[in-house]
């Protein structure tokens, strides 16, 4: 279609839909008479992007804050490829390589998803959630079980928010105000168990095992944590 056409159309949309289709069109019309392009993409690309609550970004751009990635095409952009970013919500499907939100975790996966590189679930931490290998630990949970199965095959983690005698797996962030206080080799489906409790004076502590402010470390028994050796915690 040539530009005479283009201004055309953009006239009647004046007449026949209103400003804000005209705008659009004469938008249109700018774009092409300029650059000959519509920010180089491709038919998919306009598509998606006609009412969508996101936007196509050609590949290296920044990914806008709070949004993740849904969707590619490796002809956008004038064959350098794009990806369509929109605001994260629970449960949304993400193409591999998105960012993850803070608060959020990665709870599914498929390898065909997102035209073939593979996608993965995004969804809203909660006490008690699994999520698949790779998933960041929002700050203030534990990692309390693992399956080695889960997330199609890639392996799944349980997190969970801390209490007073709660294991943890291998791994697992310790939260603050706590220490570690026994170890299970069996734990966790194979991959390792240490026991959490809040720091007080006459805990025995396993190696590794943060001190938090206002205690240190005293006595040491090399029997403690069931073989690894422990340390006693004291006031500071």
């Amino acid at each position: 279609m040539n530009v005479r056409q283009l201004w055309k159309r953009a006239a009647a949309a004046v007449a026949g839909r209103g400003i804000g289709a005209a705008a659009a069109a004469f938008a249109l019309v700018a774009a092409v008479v300029l650059g000959g392009t519509v920010s180089g993409m491709s038919s998919a690309e306009a598509k998606a992007a006609w009412g969508s609550p996101g936007r196509w970004a050609c590949s290296g751009q920044p990914v806008d804050a709070g949004n993740v990635i849904t969707d590619h095409d490796g002809a956008g952009c004038g064959g350098f490829g794009s990806w369509y970013q929109q605001p994260v919500k629970d449960g949304i499907w993400t193409c591999s390589g998105s960012p993850v939100v803070a608060g959020y975790v990665i709870t599914d996966h498929t390898t065909y998803g997102c035209r073939g590189i593979g996608s993965w679930r995004h969804s809203l931490v909660k006490d008690g959630i699994w999520t698949c290998s790779g998933s960041p630990v929002v700050p203030g949970y534990v990692i309390t079980n693992h399956l080695r199965a889960g997330c199609g095959g890639i392996g799944s983690w349980q997190h969970g928010l801390p209490h007073d005698g709660i294991w943890t797996c291998s791994g697992s962030p310790v939260v603050a105000g706590y220490v570690i206080t026994g170890h299970m080799q069996a734990g966790c489906d194979g991959a390792g168990a240490w026991y959490h409790n809040t720091a007080r004076v006459g805990l025995w502590t396993c190696p590794g095992s943060p001190i938090p402010p206002g205690f240190r470390s005293t006595t040491y028994s090399a029997g403690g944590c069931n073989g690894l050796g422990a340390w006693v915690l004291a006031r500071a």
